[in-house]
């Protein structure tokens, strides 16, 4: 690294003449030094190397110091965000801690694939083992999700069964910490807890991979209550509520202002920003969490009276959650505080387009009477449980997809954080996790758990853990995975192979092959209900397992199938279970299918290469190289 610059009388390249001193790069100043270490093409390897070379450059390179400081920030930007700004730190510390969690992260998802692979799509899989293992680690949770992140963000093609395995750890993860949230948020006093802020953490738990925040929420809807200021100031120059800021705690007393804003919140909200209830697809979870009631500007009781309430709060008017049978209300007392006559209040239906009813006509809006009791004021806990319920309810009408199933798994999780001495629900969670054949370990401590709260469960607890426990001594004692060779006699009528992007003739559906059998192996039901045997080959044909674009998993017949003319992505969320890497034409089998189908990645190559060698440059020479390939479909 050393330089020097030449001296006075001594001709440079250019013939001017310098002073006769000799400098070298360690006499320029601190602040030179640091400046040209810190340029951009500079690695992490390249300043081990110059810190080596004496120890003027070492000192230059110290930890705390500027250069590893920007080396840190360079690698890994988005890890700014945790620290102050101009903070001092030992930046090479930081650097080589984050570099260790990086491999040992990547060591772990890379050996997730071999231990949790099935070729059968395992629905609302969970990878128990393995998150153990990282929480293990005992590393920063930021440095952790930052490596995940970083895998996730990679070449969109390349590294599937990576991506598709670290995606499923920072579900996990983030709904660890959101549920450690919620527990706090729990503990504080009931006063103190906004249902705003619980409903962020119900929107965030059940989408972990979203950028929910409180602030963010809180932010658009303080633009909201600025729109509505605005209305309220046309109307009443002077009304208190333009006066308040945010983190004020105004309230207004007096009926008649209170009034104004309401009027002034009906009209931005329903007439200005055309918010309403979602009547056409009411039993769509979108309309619980309130990210999503922001952005389509739709949702149900619940959701909608969370927002209008805590609008109505900003702008200094006090409501309350009335937890109403088959649709949630909210009440503003028309008397002095304290009374709970159900006739001193007006129930606000913020489904309804903000419309202001009387006890009476509440009853309207479901067709029968009630007890006062519906028409007390409820706290945010039991309002979180009602909006939690709504999401348990969509998950058991579920079509028993992966998307329902996760759904109800973090329906249940949430309930019972809230209420976690509920047996029906630890029951049907425990139920859930059987039935999908994941976590048997956590099924057993369910199951303790319900023994001990109700006894008279004896008979559905034994018969669980019984059937459990031999769960878990079969994963101790797996059985080999069948290979299925195409050059078998009985595979001789298989025409196609994995990774093949297909179209289906009837349906017109685009899919990808991760599987197949000589034969249907569906049982007879199925096939009735299928109509299998009105095809010319009926069952007795090959069958193919395929993802489909629409992201469901199907079984078909071959003569229903078909080389897709121009392939495509198919943005299937189990892809990466199967494959390794999208290759413009196909997808490449990952090590696991590889396994099962040992002789497929050939046959791909080699069908692909025939079919679609008029897109490829050079197609007559790659015509000619890759003659030798089977045909598949003789």
């Amino acid at each position: 690294m050393a330089t020097t610059v030449a001296g006075e009388g001594k001709p440079r390249l250019n013939g001017i003449s310098t002073d006769s001193q000799t400098k070298t790069l360690t006499d320029l100043p601190t602040e030179l030094l640091e400046h040209i270490l810190c340029f951009p093409v500079l690695q992490d390897v390249d300043i081990c190397n110059v810190s080596c070379c004496c120890k003027r450059l070492h000192d230059v390179c110290h930890g705390r110091g500027k250069v590893w400081g920007n080396q840190y920030k360079l690698r890994w930007p988005r890890l700014q965000m945790f620290y102050r700004p101009n903070e001092s730190c030992d930046w090479l510390r930081e650097y080589r801690t984050r570099h260790k969690v990086g491999i040992q992260i990547r060591r772990t998802v890379e050996s997730i694939s071999k231990r949790f692979f099935t070729e059968v799509p395992c629905v609302g899989q969970v990878l128990g083992d393995s998150f153990a293992e990282i929480e293990s680690l005992g590393m920063p949770e930021h440095f952790c999700e930052d490596e995940l992140l970083f895998i996730l963000n990679s070449d969109k093609r390349k590294n599937l069964t990576l991506k598709y395995y670290a995606k499923k750890i920072l579900y996990f993860l983030r709904q660890q910490n959101i549920l450690k949230s919620l527990k706090s948020f729990l503990e504080q006093p009931a006063e103190q807890q906004s249902p705003l802020e619980g409903a962020v953490l119900v929107d965030r738990y059940c989408n972990p991979l979203a950028d929910v925040t409180l602030s963010s929420i809180s932010a658009q809807l303080d633009e909201i209550a600025e729109k509505v200021k605005k209305m309220l100031k046309t109307k009443n120059p002077s009304h208190p509520s333009l006066r308040v800021t945010q983190g004020d705690c105004l309230v207004v007393e007096d009926f008649e202002l209170q009034r104004q804003v309401m009027c002034s919140l009906n009209s931005v909200l329903y007439e200005q920003l055309q918010y309403k209830g979602n009547e056409c697809d009411y039993y769509n979870p979108l309309n619980s969490y309130i990210h999503q009631v922001l952005l389509r500007r739709t949702g149900i009781p619940i959701s909608l009276s969370v927002m209008y309430m805590t609008l109505a709060q900003k702008l200094g008017v006090r409501l309350e959650p009335v937890n109403f049978p088959n649709h949630f209300l909210l009440r503003w007392c028309q008397k002095p505080r304290g009374s709970e006559d159900i006739f001193d209040f007006v129930y606000i239906d913020a489904f309804g387009k903000g419309k202001q009813l009387t006890a009476k006509e509440c009853e309207y809006l479901i067709g029968h009477q009630v007890t006062a009791d519906y028409y007390s004021a409820i706290s945010t806990g039991e309002l979180l449980l009602r909006m939690v319920g709504n999401l348990l309810n969509i998950g058991k009408r579920g079509e028993g997809n992966e998307k329902s199933y996760q759904l109800l798994r973090d329906s249940l999780d949430l309930y019972l954080t809230i209420n976690p001495d509920n047996v029906q629900y630890l029951l049907l969670q425990a139920r859930l996790y059987f039935h999908l054949g994941i976590w048997p370990e956590k099924v057993l401590d369910i199951l303790q758990h319900i023994q001990a709260l109700d006894p008279s469960q004896h008979g559905a607890v034994g018969y669980l853990v019984q059937h459990t426990l031999e769960h878990i001594q079969h994963k101790k004692h797996p059985a080999a995975p069948e290979v299925k060779l195409r050059s078998a006699p009985e595979h001789l009528e298989v025409q196609y192979s994995v990774g093949l992007i297909m179209k289906h003739k009837r349906s017109g559906y685009n899919c990808v092959i991760y599987g197949w059998d000589p034969k249907c192996t569906m049982n007879q039901e199925w096939i009735t209900t299928m109509r299998v045997n009105l095809l010319p080959n009926g069952p007795n044909q090959p069958f193919y397992n395929v993802l489909v674009q629409d992201g469901t998993c199907r079984y078909a017949a071959q003569e229903n199938l078909e080389p897709h003319s121009a392939p495509m992505e198919i943005g299937h969320p189990e892809v990466g279970r199967y494959f390794s890497e999208f290759a413009d034409t196909h997808y490449a089998t990952n090590e696991e299918l590889q396994t099962r189908y040992p002789e497929d990645a050939d046959v791909t190559l080699g069908t692909v290469q025939r079919l679609y060698h008029r897109l490829m440059p050079d197609s007559g020479n790659q015509d000619q190289q890759n003659s030798h390939h089977p045909n598949p479909s003789q």
